[in-house]
């Protein structure tokens, strides 16, 4: 914590087409830093215009960058604004909202912007950094990340294409176990690794500067499934096939490209990488109280 900072200028990157953005954001997002009285620019991205616009607000050199969207974006715009560049707010627009909810609570995004408005303070967020990729709350390697497919029909309401989406997954599952080193301790394998930081991890502090890896180890078909399903729901850490330790850095391998979850969003990764720990990926503005 580095304490209460003046902001004379603000950009806010409001994405309407994200799951908890309405297009009534921007004009509503106005208003609150207009009662404020701060210089501030609210853009709006069109189609693929999201990136331009995160980097224009970036490059603007203002005080804070407030992003209202998904967690994608949030991790995109951290990654932009890095440990040097402006502070950053990433309010909850998502459908998920993994770091927003670290950082903000419960609180609306409304509710997040005017208390950070009123009485925020500057944290620094550390992270982890996988295939050059960051992540800020957590990275799940292998099979639970094919359920993501899954996990996005449930939320547009397509709960046959769900199904189906979750009976490929379930069949890929076993496919190829991962081998992973932690630290400098001895190897293990898994069927799937997660990485959590801190502000995602119940274990560990805020202050604590490493990650929580899990192993997660299904012992069979019904244990896959159930850890597939807690994986879809964001609540696989629960589980009891998971298998904790805290670590600084670790690596992955597999016979072939490794799917993953990176802060929820889905990626594909090599079939082999370095997991780290990084302390300053980025100096986020908080509420002094969270609900």
């Amino acid at each position: 914590m580095t304490g209460r900072p003046v902001l004379k200028r603000i950009e806010l990157v409001a994405n309407t087409a994200s799951g908890g953005v309405g297009p009534d954001a921007p004009d509503a997002a106005r208003e609150i830093l207009a009662a404020h009285g701060v210089d501030a620019r609210v853009q709006s991205p069109q189609d693929g215009d999201l990136m331009a616009c995160l980097r224009r607000a970036v490059d603007a050199r203002p005080d804070l960058v407030v992003i209202l969207a998904g967690d994608g974006t949030a991790r995109a715009a951290a990654e932009l604004c890095g440990p040097k560049g402006p502070l950053l707010a990433p309010l909850p627009g998502g459908t998920m909202n993994m770091l927003p909810r670290a950082i903000y609570g419960t609180l609306s995004w409304q509710d997040a912007l005017q208390a950070i408005l009123t009485d925020g303070e500057v944290r620094s967020l550390g992270g982890g950094e996988v295939d050059g990729r960051l992540f800020l709350i957590a990275a799940i390697l292998g099979s639970p990340a094919l359920w993501a497919p899954a996990r996005e029909a449930v939320r547009q309401g397509r709960f046959d294409l769900a199904w189906a989406r979750a009976q490929r997954a379930l069949r890929r599952a076993f496919s190829g176990r991962l081998r992973y080193a932690l630290d400098d301790r001895s190897r293990g394998k898994a069927e799937a690794i997660a990485f959590l930081c801190p502000v995602g991890s119940s274990a560990l502090a805020d202050e604590d500067q490493m990650l929580e890896a899990a192993a997660l180890d299904p012992a069979g078909a019904a244990e896959a499934f159930r850890l597939g399903v807690n994986a879809m729901m964001g609540d696989w850490r629960r589980d009891p096939a998971a298998q904790t330790s805290p670590c600084r850095a670790g690596a992955v391998w597999a016979a072939q490209g490794l799917p993953a979850l990176l802060d929820g969003e889905p990626v594909r990764l090599p079939a082999r990488v370095r997991i780290t720990w990084r302390p300053d990926v980025v100096r986020v503005l908080a509420p002094r109280t969270v609900s």
